[in-house]
């Protein structure tokens, strides 16, 4: 349970990191700023996928179909 709950509040302090690299592309005069920001977003999404693969994995006991 305790991960569960840990695993939410890391995802969306993610989440929001993420939103704040959107913001930082939206408003980024030059490239540098722009591909980091859009970056930092790629990886929000990436990381929250994997928590979400990661609950789904252990809540099947690690079974593959």
């Amino acid at each position: 349970m305790e991960d569960d709950i840990s695993g939410v509040i890391v995802g969306a302090l993610v989440a929001v990191l993420g939103m704040v690299g959107l913001i930082m592309a939206s408003g980024a005069y030059d490239n540098a700023i722009f591909i980091f920001g859009l970056s930092l977003a790629a990886f929000a999404v990436l990381f929250n996928i994997g928590l979400i693969r990661r609950h789904f994995d252990r809540r099947s006991g690690g079974r593959h179909v």
